[in-house]
């Protein structure tokens, strides 16, 4: 697909153009999937890209305010033209700023402490860790500028106490996703998400409460497949919009 085209979420109430760098498909869903359809508060997606899992949390809570966070000025142009082109500039604002840099969040209008919900996607690598692709636009949405700890870091900074916090990574990164929230977080939920019924996990979905106290759970796991390689039907209705996760 060209820059250009442009993709269908939630059965086509949300329409999304989208660049070069990382495109938004399942994991945008599953990770817009937790949610709360009656969220009345801030809800931030932060690395947010063209602005897919943030624009899908506004059309699933349509009483929230959204913040798309995103350092890349061409991805910030685009999530810009995004939330236009869906009629969601009346509670959807795009603050363009390096996340991990507390003077860069205050300057574009970030206030720590206040979002009821942020929603994260980060880089799924770390530099050394792996071949990084010369295109720049690809390699700044799938190569991390800092360790997970800290983009984590400045993710709960953003967040209100009480409030929850949301992120998918690869299955493989769960210990790094675990250190990077302990002593940050509780009630942290484990949703381990399998390509199909019998396979190793993936992804998986992190959840966690801002100063809650409650333990860690592990939670039975999310099938994407079926055998025949379609969506499985709970799948499917995460993909429509119908469910949460």
């Amino acid at each position: 697909m060209s820059a250009d085209s442009t993709d269908g979420f939630l059965d086509g109430r949300l329409r999304l153009r989208q660049g070069r760098g990382h495109r938004a498909g399942t994991d945008a869903v599953l990770l817009s999937a937790v949610t709360p359809p009656g969220e009345t508060g801030l809800i931030l997606d932060v690395g947010a890209g063209a602005g897919a899992v943030g624009l899908m949390a506004a059309v699933r809570a349509p009483g929230a305010a959204i913040g798309l966070v995103e350092i890349d000025p061409g991805a910030a142009a685009l999530a810009r033209e995004n939330v236009a082109a869906n009629g969601l500039a009346d509670r959807v604002s795009v603050f363009e700023a390096d996340v991990t840099a507390p003077g860069a969040r205050r300057a574009a209008g970030l206030s720590d402490e206040k979002a009821a919900l942020v929603l994260t996607n980060p880089p799924f690598y770390e530099v050394g860790r792996v071949r990084v692709t010369p295109d720049a636009a690809k390699a700044l949405a799938h190569v991390a500028a800092v360790p997970l700890a800290g983009w984590t870091r400045a993710c709960l900074a953003l967040l209100a106490p009480g409030g929850t916090f949301a992120m998918i990574h690869r299955a493989e990164a769960l210990a790094d996703c675990l250190a990077a929230v302990e002593a940050r977080l509780g009630a942290v939920s484990i949703l381990p998400i399998l390509p199909r019924a019998g396979a190793p996990a993936s992804r998986i979905l992190l959840c966690g409460v801002k100063g809650s106290r409650a333990p860690l759970s592990l939670l039975a796991p999310l099938v994407l497949h079926g055998a025949d390689g379609r969506f499985t039907e709970e799948a499917e209705r995460m993909n429509r919009g119908e469910t949460g996760v």
